[in-house]
């Protein structure tokens, strides 16, 4: 029985080893591709992804001439760094654009909301350390406050918890204002979004290539082919 199992583990060791330098292949080939046909190869080599292509492939060749190295092979990981080029395309969405713009205008006020959030906890700590004290858990104020904070969010470990009736009547508070809490960052950014929604007002202009319609009013191109828009008329 312990010989079968023994066996088993050495197909799947030498499927998984195989199939690793399969993928390392195909890496490899897409690397080097990538370097002949890009315009300025320096550029990408020694760009931030193109640095995270080199590691993630390197690993497996350098096991032939370093003893240890295959420990490297986590690195393999940085790969699905990659996956963030996708977020590229969100530039060409007009959506996305609208809702980077209502998170930058809501900075101030998310910083201000997060900084009244801060001195609750503090607050609120502080109170439940001299209510409850070190018999409860409350050892002192940092720890109080990293209970206060755990209910603010709602998380709620339960590692550390009141045991008297103000504790818990204190506690009580904190979880109901954690709700509100909650909801007062989507509503910032939510009413800066429709502010901006509102300021964008859509012409009547059509593009002569494409005939689309439905542009800002203070477009210059097409959304959709790019051609140049015709000139606004004032009214």
């Amino acid at each position: 029985m312990l010989e079968s199992v023994k066996e088993i583990d050495k197909i799947y060791h030498d499927i998984l080893y195989y199939g690793e330098w399969i993928i390392t292949i195909f890496f490899t080939i897409e690397y080097i591709v990538r370097v002949i046909t890009v315009k300025n190869p320096s550029k990408y080599i020694f760009s931030f992804y193109g640095i995270i292509d080199f590691i993630s492939t390197i690993p497996l060749y350098l096991s032939f001439f370093i003893v240890g190295s295959q420990t490297l092979l986590t690195v393999r990981a940085l790969r699905l760094l990659r996956i963030f080029r996708i977020l590229k395309v969100t530039r060409y969405i007009g959506e996305s654009n609208k809702l980077v713009k209502a998170l930058r205008n809501s900075r101030i006020k998310i910083f201000i909301f997060l900084f009244v959030v801060v001195i609750i906890a503090i607050i609120s700590g502080t109170l439940m350390y001299l209510i409850e004290g070190e018999d409860s858990g409350f050892k002192n104020i940092p720890v109080s406050v990293y209970w206060s904070i755990v209910t603010l969010t709602t998380v709620g470990y339960g590692d550390i918890h009141p045991v008297s009736p103000l504790g818990q009547f204190l506690a009580s508070l904190l979880m109901i204002l954690g709700y509100g809490i909650i909801a007062v960052p989507t509503g910032i950014v939510s009413a800066e979004y429709t502010k901006y929604t509102d300021e964008v007002q859509l012409n009547t202009q059509v593009c002569d290539n494409c005939n689309e319609e439905l542009h800002s009013d203070n477009a210059n191109f097409c959304h959709q082919c790019g051609k140049k828009l015709n000139q606004k008329i004032s009214y």
